[in-house]
Order: C-alpha cells, then sequence, then structure tokens
C-alpha cells in the first residue's frame, strides 16, 4: 500500500512542478540545460521539471520609462535641462532577454544619448516650437536599434524644457517688448483712423456750409456767426488749460479770409458743373 501512496505522491509532485501558469500579458523563458527551449503563452503550460527551467517572465505590455531631467546644449549654445518620457514594449521576448544584459538602463542610455544629439541640431525656438517632429525622429532613431533587442518603441513625449534663469528673463523681455511695440502700432493705427475720418468729417462740414452760404442771402451773418463760434470755443479749451494764454485775432480779417475759403470752393465747384454740362 505504501509503495502506492509514494507513486501517487510522486505523480501529484511532478504534475505541480511542471505545471506553470503564466497571466494575460506575459510571457515566458524556458530553458532546457541551460539552452534556450521554448516560449510560455499565456495560460497553463507544462514543463519537464528538474530538465526545464523558466527562467524569465515578462509584460508584453506597454511600459512607462521616466527620463530624469538632462543638461542639453542647443544649436544657438543654450544650456536647457530637458525632462521626458519613454512609451515601449516587448516584442520579442527572447531578443529582449538573451540580446541585452540591462534593458531598461539600455533603454535609458540611449534615449538619453539621442535626445541630447537631436536637440544639439535644433535651436531653443525649434525645439519648443517642433516637439512633434523631434518626438517623431527620436523614436524613430531608437527603433532602429531597438528592434534588434526585441524593443518597440511607441513614442517619446518632451514633458518639461527649463531655462536658465538669465535665459528666461531675457525671454520674457523680448515678450514684454514685443507686446508693447503691438500695442503702440495698434494705437498709432487708431490714430491715423481717426485723423482720416476727422479730415473726412471736416471736408464733408465745408461742403454742407458752403452750399448754405450759396442758397442763403444772408450768407455772411452766418458766416459770422459760425466763426464766432469757433472762438468761443476755443477760449474755453485755452480757458481749461493749464498753461492758458490770451490771443487777441481779429475776426473781420478772418471771417474774410474763411469766406474766400468758401468763394473759391463755390467757384470750383460751379466750373465741375459748367463742364459736365458742357460734355453732355
Amino acid at each position: 500500500m505504501e509503495p502506492i501512496i509514494f507513486i501517487v505522491l510522486v505523480l501529484i509532485g511532478y504534475a505541480l512542478g511542471s505545471a506553470k501558469l503564466i497571466n494575460q500579458g506575459n510571457e515566458a523563458l524556458v530553458e532546457r540545460l541551460g539552452r534556450y527551449h521554448r516560449k510560455l503563452k499565456p495560460g497553463l503550460n507544462f514543463i519537464v521539471p528538474f530538465v526545464d527551467q523558466v527562467v524569465m517572465e515578462d509584460t508584453t505590455r506597454e511600459q512607462i520609462l521616466d527620463i530624469k531631467p538632462q543638461s542639453v546644449i542647443t544649436k544657438d549654445n543654450i544650456y536647457v535641462e530637458v525632462d521626458a518620457v519613454l512609451y515601449w514594449r516587448i516584442i520579442d521576448i527572447k531578443e529582449s532577454f538573451y540580446a541585452i544584459e540591462d534593458l531598461q538602463g539600455a533603454l535609458t542610455q540611449l534615449t538619453t544619448t539621442t535626445l541630447r544629439e537631436i536637440i544639439a541640431q535644433n535651436t531653443l525656438e525649434q525645439t519648443n516650437v517642433s516637439r512633434a517632429e523631434m518626438h517623431s525622429a527620436i523614436a524613430d532613431q531608437l527603433n532602429s536599434i531597438t528592434a534588434g533587442w526585441g524593443v518597440e518603441i511607441l513614442r517619446l513625449d518632451i514633458q518639461r524644457i527649463t531655462l536658465p534663469e538669465s535665459v528666461r528673463k531675457s525671454r520674457e523681455e523680448e515678450q514684454a517688448a514685443e507686446i508693447k511695440k503691438r500695442a503702440l502700432i495698434t494705437e498709432a493705427e487708431g490714430q491715423k483712423e481717426a485723423a482720416i475720418r476727422k479730415a473726412e468729417g471736416t471736408m464733408k462740414s465745408v461742403e454742407i456750409i458752403s452750399q448754405a452760404l450759396r442758397s442763403n442771402p444772408d450768407s455772411r451773418g452766418i458766416l459770422r456767426y459760425l466763426v464766432a463760434q469757433d472762438y468761443v470755443d476755443a477760449s474755453q479749451k485755452l480757458s481749461e488749460s493749464n498753461n492758458a494764454k490770451i490771443v487777441f485775432v481779429d475776426p473781420a480779417n478772418s471771417t474774410e479770409m474763411f469766406q474766400e475759403l468758401i468763394a473759391e470752393s463755390i467757384v470750383t465747384e460751379d466750373n465741375g458743373k459748367k463742364s459736365e454740362n458742357g460734355n453732355t
């Protein structure tokens, strides 16, 4: 009876020792007598105890590798500190185990070197503007090497670019100067537009006044009234100014001058109308 129990226990122990459960998303490597034998897929697998040995089990899912801040010099000789994150996954677990000794360490060193090389080929402005292109270029360059390690680089993201204090302050001053420049240009354009509208309004006013004086027999009285009103307005503005001065002007001379200008305008309009009638 005892031999039977012993045999049963041996069989149970053999079954337990040969059964290997691999979780979903993982794979394992089996060596037989010290040499690579096969891969174990997710689920229940059986190996030969004492002959076969599971030497590695790892995930084939996407993994994240944090690249610590690195000091990098740009093409325009500006030192920056770059912080990045690498996303990768194992596509061939056999190569990832046998082709490289320390996979994550090798990925870290390779990514750091490639990151510095790519940034050194760009200016600071290009580095800030063309991040998407840089991410793609770095990933392509990494994949050309990591393919032999059984690893696929999915993407690299530059999370932060830290500038030296002096460079940061200089950029802030440049941005402030640019904002001030735009504000001055906008103000100048506004003043120009206002001056144009004021000139158009003045021309329209002169045209209306000339028409009124031409059609009204009491034009001289109207003209004197308008000139007097202008003097009153001007005097009020001078009195409100801190640097106000008293100015004596001869209203009669000013009225005659203004009337001459209007007369010239009337003559010009009449000549224009006569030429039009002559053409018709």
